[in-house]
């Protein structure tokens, strides 16, 4: 599997509070962000796996409403996050 427990962790621990930080919403942005790249190369080699383009829709959605979250209650936080994993808005 692409995304084990250590890789997890190590997401968890770059962006979180902890390694353990699974809630925060920094964290789960940074693990929506891998995931959506690793979608992203799969459907570059495979154009016709709908069911994965529809996963990735998905995965964009929710990190999107997390960072929307994030702009409307800690403006700080969205910047951090925004500048730590290079999106823009």
């Amino acid at each position: 599997m692409y995304l084990d427990k250590a890789k997890k962790e190590e997401i968890f621990g770059q962006y979180g509070k902890s390694n353990s930080d699974t809630g925060s919403a920094e964290s789960q942005i940074a693990l929506f962000s891998y995931r959506i790249s690793h979608l992203t190369e799969h459907l570059k080699k495979h154009r016709k796996d709908h069911n994965t383009a529809r996963s990735l829709t998905k995965l964009v959605g929710k990190r999107r409403s997390l960072l929307d979250y994030l702009y409307d209650n800690d403006i700080e936080r969205y910047r951090a996050i925004i500048k730590a994993l290079g999106l823009r808005r």
